[in-house]
């Protein structure tokens, strides 16, 4: 069975989120800003049942990138309960996900000043001088204004299944982060992570959380 198509119909977090998956605020330690939505209907009473991965074509179940995202994905299945089954075993559940990186354009601010003065660490003009942003007592800072920036999309798709009710789809849910770089890798285990927090949580809910980074 091949992975299951997903729509791609997620509402962007907007210039609130700003520009990058790390987020610096003052002095704070840096974090991830992850943006969730989750549907479910999961069954009672499952804790120790099991699950299985969906099956792929080989030219995902033999790429090594794919696996490492598969064990991300064991260590975040843990929050359910369930345990996986081996290749004797059957299983309840099947588990089925998609991940990738899109380009994308957000705004973020930034200051203007008309009057600019090009110069070595600051400039001048009617407004008096600035340095790294600081103004002293009688000068005023720059405006402010929005201007595109380029950004990357990272998202992580997840959908099981139960087979005891005729493979009735009963929790599915999206992740995404919003980053910098094109790096998929550094992103995966805070999608994972946010796509189980809470599990099985409320149906059509919606969540943006924050975590460490590093943690």
């Amino acid at each position: 069975m091949s992975p299951f198509s997903w729509s791609r119909s997620l509402r962007m977090a907007g210039a609130a989120m700003a520009l990058g998956s790390v987020l610096l605020t003052g002095c704070a330690a840096p974090t991830v800003s992850t943006h969730v939505t989750s549907f479910q209907r999961w069954p009672q009473g499952v804790e120790g049942q099991r699950y299985a991965f969906a099956a792929v074509p080989p030219e995902l179940a033999n790429n090594l990138e794919y696996q490492s995202y598969r064990d991300t994905m064991r260590a975040g299945l843990g929050a359910t309960g369930l345990v996986e089954a081996t290749q004797s075993q059957p299983a309840r559940f099947t588990v089925s996900y998609q991940y990738g990186t899109t380009q994308t354009t957000i705004m973020v601010r930034q200051p203007y000043d008309p009057y600019f003065y090009g110069g070595y660490g600051g400039f001048y003009g009617p407004r008096g001088w600035g340095y790294g942003g600081y103004w002293g007592p009688g000068f005023w800072g720059p405006e402010w204004i929005d201007v595109p920036a380029v950004a990357y999309r990272h998202y992580l798709n997840v959908k099981i299944d139960d087979r005891e009710s005729g493979g009735a789809e009963v929790y599915r849910s999206s992740a995404y982060t919003l980053g910098r770089t094109d790096n998929l890798l550094r992103a995966m285990p805070y999608l994972v992570r946010a796509i189980f927090d809470g599990f099985p949580g409320n149906n059509g809910s919606e969540r943006q959380i924050e975590y460490p980074v590093g943690r």
